[in-house]
């Protein structure tokens, strides 16, 4: 009823179409409690999303567009989840350019923040 359709995925939440740019926007909410294994990835006693769970996120929303092969992921920030409360995570999936790849980026809303890029990649069908 609110236009969000399932992901599909255990760590994504729901998809939102773009009607502008024909992207996707897929949502989700991170923590400790919802995902306990995130504990086991910490760096200076902090926890943090590994980086093979950003490349998981990215290629599952390519897959959702038909563009299964991440070409590229940079790394720009650690996506950082708290140790109590959770983290807003969203994979914004860009439309498709001419050559029919798509940009993908994924951002956090921590509570008292602002949103945070943390990876920007690009994916192709082949």
């Amino acid at each position: 009823s609110l236009g969000l359709a399932g992901a599909d995925h255990p760590m994504l939440g729901a998809v939102v179409p773009l009607p502008q740019s024909d992207g996707l926007v897929f949502t989700s909410r991170l923590s400790l409690r919802s995902y306990p294994w995130l504990a086991e990835h910490t760096v200076d006693d902090v926890v943090v999303v590994p980086g093979g769970a950003l490349v998981e996120l990215a290629v599952r929303a390519g897959d959702e567009a038909g563009c299964s092969v991440l070409d590229e992921l940079v790394i720009e920030t650690p996506l950082v989840v708290p140790d109590d409360g959770g983290v807003c995570v969203q994979v914004a999936l860009g439309g498709p350019a001419e050559d029919g790849s798509r940009s993908v980026e994924v951002f956090s809303l921590g509570e008292g923040e602002v949103w945070r890029r943390h990876a920007r990649g690009v994916l192709s069908a082949a």
